[in-house]
């Protein structure tokens, strides 16, 4: 994700510097600093942001870690680490911070999630994102900074096949013998997806809107039922139905059996809207990823 939002500003003219624990694999002329914000001291990271101009910072960080206390590290320390140091900084820069949207919790079939929707988060990941996105919604309305959050769905496209269930299928499809169905467990659920270039392009306009303090749901606004983005993958990867053996049983559905967002605060306070189609986006989504069979890799 990150490296997408770095393209997207970039090419917009800024000039981008990424934080991360390991800064690889980076857009041409971006620069890479190698530190871990979750054990850095606020001054030093006061002086990064400085010594940088920076207008804007992205926390494009987390995931789905295992700990507790791993996840409020990552999605907790690291946001008030950032705020900290956002706030003593004299560029004043803007901060976006990409939540998720299982902050809302689970929601009944059928519900469309507007920002509105109370948050009743039910896993370790989305009480700890819900805090940190807090924390920079109450360092806006305290003054200290200019913050936006947004609730991103889940994400596809290039470069994610590391994240979620459609990325862990891709990896596995991509190490799987040719000839062989893939046993696969299909969960009875329906989720909205979003490109990874949208939400980069998200990211850009909530750096530039007149609006902050607020959220703002970021997605297709469409549930899609999980067979049927597993059949637009196969489709993408130029696989028959036959790839694939299902398993019965369904796999869990980490985060929910249901998401569809209303990103209707998006398109109007924002100017944002998907571009991207699932079926292009997994197609980008497959020719990017690596061909694990060439590594003497099997699974």
């Amino acid at each position: 994700m990150g490296r997408h939002v770095c393209a997207a500003f970039q090419a917009e003219g800024y000039r981008v510097t990424a934080v991360a624990r390991r800064p690889v694999g980076l857009p041409a002329g971006v620069r890479g600093v190698g530190l871990d914000v979750a054990d850095a001291d606020p001054v030093e990271l006061r002086a990064l942001l400085e010594e940088s101009g920076a207008e804007v910072i992205v926390n494009a960080a987390g995931g789905w870690v295992a700990t507790p206390e791993e996840n409020r590290r990552v999605h907790v320390l690291l946001v008030e680490r950032l705020l900290e140091a956002a706030a003593r900084a004299t560029t004043g820069p803007r901060f976006v911070q990409i939540g998720s949207i299982h902050e809302y919790g689970q929601v009944g079939g059928g519900v469309r999630i507007g920002e509105d929707e109370p948050p009743r988060p039910s896993t370790d990941y989305a009480r700890t994102k819900l805090a940190g996105s807090e924390a920079v919604l109450e360092a806006t309305r305290a003054g200290r900074l200019e913050g936006v959050v947004l609730r991103a769905v889940n994400v596809c496209g290039p470069g994610t096949c590391r994240v979620g269930f459609l990325g862990s299928l891709t990896r596995r499809l991509r190490a799987a013998r040719p000839g062989e169905p893939l046993p696969v467990a299909i969960a009875d659920a329906r989720r909205d997806y979003v490109d990874v270039r949208d939400l980069a392009r998200a990211v850009l306009r909530a750096a530039r809107a007149d609006a902050v303090g607020r959220v703002f749901n970021i997605g297709r606004g469409e549930a899609v039922s999980v067979r049927e983005l597993v059949g637009l993958l196969l489709s993408a990867a130029g696989l028959p139905a036959t790839a694939i053996r299902e398993e019965g049983g369904g796999a869990s559905a980490r985060g929910g059996a249901w998401t569809l967002a209303d990103i209707r605060s998006a398109r109007e306070l924002l100017g944002w809207e998907p571009a991207i189609g699932l079926a292009r986006s997994l197609e980008d989504q497959w020719e990017a990823s690596p061909d694990y069979r060439s590594r003497g890799k099997h699974g």
